[in-house]
């Protein structure tokens, strides 16, 4: 085995900055809109249906074609290929066609000289179209048994029976909306034709094999001759794993029309209009417990907001049944999945994909179980915690071990047992609940509340088939080593830590790694930078490449002093063998010069993974993460609106490859979370036209809304999986955090009614977002 020393030098392990952070702060890492045009380029702008539904029954594009500097008007009559886009379910049409099934549908575009040309015609358009009844809420989709994919169940034991012998029993309904990405970088994508039927797409994509996919299919050519390049994102959350497939599509089939590059960047008014959200949903329950609120028996419907194709919305709902348990063992549990279409946007992934709105369903409930009971929410958590042992009482050898998933995975790994007591020492949360109750004992208009809530969530795509990678590593004849792999940068740091990853494999100083564009022609049939795997499989691809040519240089070594290659260091920029030490540049120069090969493909796959897609049982996930959060809030029972005044996060990211990053990680997913859960709305009017289109009416949180007190500690395990650095993955565990402002804010409702007279006990009927309405609505 060839050694690679981790000593204080080590790249990973420590916080190096982000790789593009000093050309971002000094305004030069270029994004697709700063990519120097192609001579000839020309500009596109969506055509927008102002319907929810209806016929399609003409086009009048006159006065737009007669508007100076228009080129071209494109249709679905203009596409080569196949006029649907090449979805896994396949049922949404590249621009609409006999109909049109929700407000912002894109019917065609506009190309012009300029971008104002485009956007001005592109709005005197005239279209003929008949309105029909549209399906708009849950409620509705429920009662005309509207879905765009069957109904998924879920269970194990007998939850009816559970629930009708438990000591105690709740049953209520709640919801939660969407969200929307809000990117600061909106949807792009530059199209440029080239030789001999070839294309180059340069788009702001977390997909760019299915963008390749996509334009192929549209275009009705071979993947080959279709090239798609993102060197970064201006951020995407989920936003631009398919969504942005479909501007890459709209501006390769106006390049192909007008025989020119077309650049098509929607203005953010349109961004919001076309693209989908975070899906919204509704929960019916039922549930069971005895005296200490332990959970005996649980009945969950899911409703799903789909919009009106299916887009991701499989996966997504899949995702949130295999998280509708978060950290707790249920022995008797149904849980129904409905995918309801809606004419409304397709939604889509969002940081988390599932995850969030599965986690909240229990969570809501359990805090209602502690309320009913009238005893502190964190003890029925921990009764409630997966554990290999009964959780209390006598006879726990006699007892199945708490320790399985409802989809059959055995929970291997928990550690919220010790993180969560340490989470509560650290944040002095039992003294903060009394101080809580004093407080509300002594002021009548700002009502606080407090609570801790874990996440247990599972890393793996559930689309089984995504869980691989490759990468590319060279290393130059002046030592120097650049790596491409098949994820994208938007932000979240993925590069910055593959490139210390391959340079601790080699044994270089970071600063002689460079991590270079993603881009179709290098790594082909690259999964989706998405479901936090990132790091995991991009990271192991490019460590596998790494390692071939480091065994490369090692052999050669070895050759030279006559040592076993095992023998063979590579540490500090040099390469050392029992004999002598050499700097690591030399030895690739003279390894060049005797034709050794210096650079190598890697590739990985994500191990001990499976699952029944018909039953969704078995192991869809490698291993979980883990994390708790404790947040304070205020209310003002005048009007209603909330604060955060304080968070305390201890959070499992493993063996951190940069804390930095991770930490930067854990506050924004946990704000973003924050901002689903308190201020973040989503408002279709009564003909499905969003009406939160823009900043002035959609509120996400502001630097002013960081709490005061904000302290994010890092759990300072390993992850016991064989990950890259033993590390584990941070970019959407920690939104689920921020579930804890949701129920502290639930107990300052309970505060302010019990004030106002009502029952302690009772319920805290509230739908998410919390927002100031909903939390006066509450109240009352």
């Amino acid at each position: 085995m060839i050694q690679v020393r981790q000593t204080e030098a080590s790249a990973c392990g420590s916080s190096h900055p982000h790789e593009s952070a000093r050309a971002q702060v000094q305004g030069l890492a270029p994004y697709v809109d700063d990519l120097p045009e192609p001579r000839g380029t020309l500009y596109a702008a969506p055509i927008m249906s102002p319907v929810a539904h209806g016929s399609l029954r003409g086009i009048n594009a006159a006065a737009a074609m007669a508007h100076p500097g228009v080129r071209a008007i494109v249709t679905a009559a203009d596409i080569p290929g196949d006029p649907v886009l090449a979805t896994f379910v396949h049922d949404e049409p590249v621009f609409a066609r006999e109909k049109v099934e929700y407000a912002g549908q894109v019917i065609g575009l506009v190309v012009a000289d300029s971008v104002q040309a485009a956007r001005h015609a592109a709005r005197q358009v005239v279209l003929d179209i008949e309105p029909l009844p549209a399906i708009l809420t849950i409620p509705q989709a429920m009662a005309a048994q509207s879905f765009v994919l069957p109904k998924v169940t879920v269970a194990r034991g007998d939850a009816a029976a559970g629930i009708r012998t438990a000591p105690h029993r709740l049953k209520g309904s709640f919801a939660v909306g969407g969200q929307e990405h809000f990117y600061l970088e909106g949807q792009i994508a530059l199209a440029v034709p080239q030789e001999q039927g070839q294309w180059l797409v340069h788009s702001s994509t977390q997909h760019p094999g299915e963008v390749q996919h996509w334009v192929a299919h549209a275009l009705g050519i071979a993947s080959h001759a279709v090239r798609v390049e993102c060197r970064r994102m201006g951020g995407g959350f989920g936003g631009k794993e398919t969504q942005a497939g479909h501007l890459a599509v709209w501006s390769a089939l106006a390049a192909l029309k007008v025989k020119a590059p077309v650049k098509l960047r929607l203005d953010r008014d349109d961004d919001f209009q076309i693209t989908g959200k975070r899906h919204p949903f509704a929960y019916d329950y039922e549930v069971g417990f005895d005296g200490e609120g332990r959970i005996l028996g649980f009945r969950l419907d899911m409703m799903a907001n789909c919009g009106f194709s299916a887009d991701l919305s499989g996966p997504v709902a899949d995702r949130a049944v295999f998280h509708a348990d978060n950290a707790y063992f249920l022995s008797d549990v149904e849980i129904n999945s409905y995918r309801c279409k809606t004419h409304l946007q397709s939604h889509t992934a969002f940081r988390g994909f599932g995850g969030p709105q599965g986690v909240i369903a229990i969570e809501t409930v359990v805090g209602d179980i502690a309320r009913h009971l009238g005893c502190d929410a964190l003890d029925v958590r921990m009764v409630n915690l997966y554990a290999p042992w009964l959780a209390v009482g006598e006879g726990a050898a006699a007892v199945p071990p708490r320790d399985t998933t409802p989809y059959r995975m055995k929970v291997e790994d928990n550690i919220l047992h010790d993180l969560i007591p340490e989470l509560e020492r650290m944040s002095r949360y039992r003294v903060r609940q009394q101080e809580v109750a004093l407080w509300n004992a002594q002021h009548k208009t700002i009502k606080r509340g407090l609570a801790i809530t874990p996440v247990k969530f599972g890393i793996s795509f559930t689309a089984t088939l995504f869980n691989q990678a490759g990468a590319l590593v060279h290393v130059y004849t002046d030592g120097s080593v650049q790596v491409n792999h098949g994820g994208t940068e938007m932000g979240q740091g993925l590069h910055t830590k593959v490139a210390q990853v391959v340079a601790d494999e080699l044994g270089v100083p970071l600063g002689r790694v460079l991590v270079t564009s993603s881009d179709t022609s290098k790594v082909p049939n690259a999964s989706a930078t998405a479901a936090s795997s990132g790091t995991d499989l991009n990271g192991k691809a490019a460590q596998a490449a790494a390692r071939t040519v480091r065994d490369n240089l090692a052999a050669f070594v070895a050759g030279l002093d006559d040592c076993g290659a095992g023998a063979v260091e590579f540490a500090h920029g040099r390469i050392i063998s029992p004999k002598t030490s050499r700097a690591f540049e030399d030895v690739v120069s003279q390894a060049y010069a005797n034709r050794i090969q210096l650079w190598s493909d890697g590739f990985y796959r994500t191990p001990k993974i499976h699952y029944d897609k018909q039953t969704l049982t078995g192991r869809p996930f490698f291993y979980f993460a883990y994390g708790a959060a404790c947040s304070e809030v205020a209310i003002d029972t005048r009007t209603g609106e909330s604060r955060v005044l304080a968070v305390d996060i201890l959070h499992d990211v493993g063996r951190s490859i940069n804390p930095a990053i991770d930490i930067g990680q854990i506050e924004g997913g946990f704000i973003q979370g924050m901002g689903w859960l308190t201020t973040e709305e989503l408002v279709w009017n009564e003909k499905g036209v969003l009406a939160t289109k823009a900043p002035s009416t959609y509120k996400i949180p502001t630097a002013a809304d960081v709490p005061p007190h904000f302290a994010v500690h890092l759990w300072p395990e390993a992850n016991p999986e064989d990950t890259v650095f033993n590390s584990k993955a941070v970019g959407e565990p920690p939104f689920m955090l921020a579930i804890s402002v949701w129920e502290a804010v639930r107990n300052a409702v309970a505060a302010a009614r019990e004030e106002a007279g009502s029952d302690a006990r009772a319920m805290v009927c509230m739908s998410a977002p919390a927002t100031a309405e909903k939390v006066l609505s509450a109240m009352r």
